[in-house]
């Protein structure tokens, strides 16, 4: 038994069944409570009899929780003080508050730390003491991750690879992608305004169909996974689908396969949907975040929350 819980109990005798991680004194604690508890080998549980039990129980388990919460931060705040953890991404209250630049590390990190949660009024990540030694474990991959997250660590990097070859074809990708077009069959179009899954940009809305022949080389330098196919490509214009086109949108029962790939676009499935769904509410909270006046916002965002 790994956590605590107070169940209906099976017995025709009214009464209800509890089950919480072995501890000496926690049974000591439950036998006081409840006098007429009983231990069940076979249900690995406390049988308590009364029509009021199930309730009875579920609040001594809720003061158990508490108790066991306090008593693990004690531990974890003799933790810190024994073996201290410094940095300017790390402040130290009532619990641990952590801020950095954004970063997919820190994120994967600190979502894989128990009971870390992100407060969005204090733009910062909260970590109670008692999960101290899974942060102080997750830490040196956090703090490299935030270091090179930070503007001047990006700017330098940047710089570092400004005239290399794979420098001038990500600028040439980059720009290719501003351009929103997209190469389709000219006999597979897509349908207007409803999202589909590309390989090349996610899940996108195509808005309009031009009918320009793409060029071959184009195709062969941007989009090479098209070119295996001896049909005319024409060219169309897209846009990023809006979180509330891609809510509305029906997933696909099956994911596309090669025949649906090699076209281009396919309807995407419930697994393909759902990340988009969270970039696009990320990026929601983000502009109206943006529009609040400046007075609004406070600290430092890492934006770690998305």
């Amino acid at each position: 038994m790994d956590k605590f819980e107070a169940l209906t109990a099976p017995q025709k005798a009214p009464g209800a069944e509890a089950r919480f991680p072995y501890d000496r004194s926690a049974v000591e604690r439950f036998q006081q409570a409840f006098p007429r508890a009983r231990w069940s080998d076979e249900r690995k549980s406390w049988f308590v009899p009364g029509k009021t039990a199930a309730r009875r129980i579920e609040r001594w388990l809720a003061q158990e929780v508490a108790s066991r919460a306090a008593h693990d931060d004690s531990k974890g705040r003799d933790a810190f003080a024994f073996d201290p953890l410094s940095s300017p991404y790390l402040e130290v209250g009532d619990d641990l508050r952590i801020r950095t630049p954004y970063s997919r590390t820190v994120l994967e990190e600190l979502r894989a730390v128990p009971w870390a949660s992100w407060d969005d009024e204090l733009r910062a990540w909260r970590v109670p003491f008692r999960a101290y030694e899974e942060l102080l474990r997750r830490w040196p991959s956090i703090e490299r991750a935030a270091e090179r997250a930070e503007p001047e660590e990006r700017k330098r990097r940047r710089e570092a690879t400004r005239h290399t070859a794979e420098h001038q074809a990500a600028k040439l990708r980059y720009a290719e992608r501003r351009r929103h077009r997209y190469p389709v069959p000219a006999e597979e179009l897509p349908p207007l305004g409803r999202p589909v899954a590309t390989a090349q940009y996610g899940i996108i809305v195509f808005t309009e169909i031009s009918g320009e022949l793409a060029d071959v080389s184009e195709l062969a330098e941007f989009y090479p996974q098209l070119t295996g196919a001896a049909v005319d490509h024409v060219w169309t214009r897209w846009r990023p689908a809006t979180l509330t086109e891609l809510v509305k949108t029906w997933p696909a029962r099956r994911p596309a396969g090669s025949t649906e790939r090699s076209k281009g676009w396919w309807q995407p499935t419930l697994d393909e949907l759902r990340p988009a769904r969270r970039k696009a509410r990320a990026l929601e909270r983000r502009k109206q975040r943006l529009a609040e006046p400046p007075q609004g916002r406070r600290g430092r965002a890492p934006e770690t929350e998305a």
